[in-house]
């Protein structure tokens, strides 16, 4: 008999439904906040005010969209944490009532586990899932991990950022250069034009597998302050450069320590997830090294990379069959123990 999962996703500023038929997508509804583009980043206050605005909306069309009932449904999996506590309360009170209602359990999601897990998704676009063991380079604005992955529930860092994220070194950049929130797509459009080789940024060499982006973003900062001090017009003629150089930096950091991560563990089957993930200049990367290292890659479908309840979705399911449910006094977390 099939398992029927509601996927909740609230960790933030999008409210998203999905329904998975066991691993194969029927749904996937996520619902933007646009209200945060004028204010240059994500306002907590407007965001869960928006999630309750719009929650009832998109797990009904997810319903609709996936052609079953909610008296079909087996489960109900909820994003935890991290993330945004206003936020993730909303996702998590409608999810303990939804499912109390019908008289299924509820199963807790770790967002950051969440987004590996997106790789087992069955959908058109994602026909191949990872082989275990698989590394998974996790990148966002919040977190940016190395993670070995032996199973759904059997994971480990073995590489962390020890401060910013990288999707935060894009975000900040983009920010200096007065680029539109939000800012990391901005930089990846404005690159393909660029040269990345215009202008040198320094490359973090923290030891073992960790990562540093704060030494980044102070180096841009000074580096533009130093030059408009010379010619005010400097970042309007040089943007397109300037948004490669920064980019194909930030790659080089990630990339030099995943090429590492697969010397020292000998696993070539590798993974890339989270916001991040959508960046082109990343996936072109991690493309390469597939033919000039032998790796065996897997890139998301971009329904996939941001955040989504299809993820949070698949993640219940494998917590499904193992009976790993959640109680109803369970509460969210802002920052993850992963």
């Amino acid at each position: 008999m099939s398992t029927y999962i509601l996927g909740i996703e609230s960790s933030c500023d999008d409210t998203s439904a999905a329904v998975l038929k066991d691993t194969r997508i029927l749904s996937n509804i996520t619902a933007n906040q646009s209200v945060h583009r004028s204010y240059g980043g994500v306002v907590p206050e407007l965001a869960s005010r928006a999630h309750q605005q719009n929650i009832i909306p998109v797990v009904d069309v997810a319903l609709r969209t996936a052609k079953i009932t909610k008296k079909q449904l087996n489960a109900v999996a909820f994003t935890r944490g991290p993330g945004l506590l206003g936020s993730l309360l909303v996702g998590t009170s409608f999810s303990k009532a939804f499912a109390m209602g019908l008289g299924i359990p509820i199963i807790e999601v770790d967002h950051l586990k969440a987004h590996i897990l997106s790789h087992f998704i069955q959908s058109p676009g994602n026909p191949d899932v990872p082989k275990l063991p698989f590394l998974c380079l996790t990148v966002s604005g919040g977190h940016t991990q190395i993670v070995r992955v032996d199973s759904p529930s059997e994971m480990q860092v073995i590489g962390t950022t020890i401060d910013d994220a990288a999707g935060e070194a894009f975000d900040k950049a983009a920010k200096i250069m007065g680029l539109p929130y939000p800012g990391g797509p901005e930089i990846d459009k404005l690159a393909k034009t660029g040269n990345p080789d215009a202008f040198h940024f320094p490359e973090s060499s923290m030891q073992g597998l960790n990562y540093s982006f704060s030494g980044l973003k102070t180096s841009f900062l000074y580096f533009l302050r130093d030059r408009l001090k010379e010619d005010e017009h400097f970042i309007e003629m040089h943007k397109a450069d300037l948004s490669a150089s920064i980019q194909q930096t930030i790659i080089n950091i990630l990339m030099n320590k995943l090429r590492r991560a697969v010397r020292e563990t000998g696993i070539s089957e590798v993974a890339i997830a989270g916001g991040v993930s959508a960046n082109s200049g990343l996936r072109s990367a991690l493309q390469r090294a597939s033919g000039e290292l032998g790796w065996t890659v897997y890139i998301p479908d971009f329904e996939y990379s941001t955040d989504n309840a299809a993820m949070i979705a698949i993640a219940g399911y494998f917590k499904y069959l193992k009976n790993d449910f959640a109680s109803q006094d369970t509460t969210p977390y802002s920052k993850s123990n992963f």
